[in-house]
């Protein structure tokens, strides 16, 4: 990389500095469940940002296991419909509490080949008093009119069984219409509690 040298030792002599992007996230929306049956944020994600990066705080389900697994999926008509095609992969790390199961596997039957339906991001979540899900999800450009949208997210879950779950999830929206809204759902039942923020990132 080329370095740039000032000649004149004087800063007062220097007209303008070429601004250094930050690439600190920027709080745009926070959404906080209470017996919700989902999150929607259909305003706010559009051309401003080059990523835009959610945060899942304490998600509680109303239901356990399959049934209270958070999931996602996007819109291209602001809301009207969450039903984008989408292709992902999907694989998971646990260690149950009594330390008798350790595992790291691939889980086909949580990944996606041109599916319009809803993508999970956790599996088997418990609905115990003390259990919840926290986590993140990042969306590449999809504002974007070019290419498919990329996302990658990671979870960590209190499992049912009971156990840790590492859950990891990518792939893209298998389209070149701007996607600009996204909504946050329980696989079955309510959201009874949890934060969801949504961050842009330039």
């Amino acid at each position: 990389m080329a370095l740039t040298y000032y000649n004149n030792n004087s800063i007062s002599n220097v007209t303008s500095f070429a601004q250094v992007p930050s690439g600190n996230p920027v709080l745009l929306s926070t959404a906080t469940a209470s017996a919700s049956s989902s999150i929607e944020f259909t305003s706010g994600i559009d051309s401003t940002y080059d990523v835009y990066y959610f945060q899942f705080i304490n998600h509680h389900p109303e239901n356990k296991f399959g049934s209270g697994n958070l999931q996602f999926q996007t819109s291209i008509d602001s809301g009207s419909n969450y039903n984008v095609t989408l292709t992902s992969t999907w694989f998971r790390a646990g260690h149950n509490e009594v330390d008798t199961e350790t595992f790291l596997q691939y889980q086909s039957d949580e990944d996606k080949q041109q599916s319009t339906t809803f993508q999970n991001l956790a599996s088997g979540v418990d609905n115990d008093n003390d259990a919840s899900l926290c986590g993140t999800l990042y969306l590449f450009n999809p504002s974007s009119t070019t290419y498919v949208k990329h996302f990658i997210a990671t979870t960590q879950v209190s499992h049912s069984d009971p156990a840790s779950n590492n859950c990891f999830i990518a792939g893209y929206f298998n389209t070149t219409s701007a996607i600009n809204a996204i909504k946050f759902k329980a696989q079955s039942g309510n959201i009874d509690d949890g934060t969801i923020k949504m961050y842009g990132i330039k």
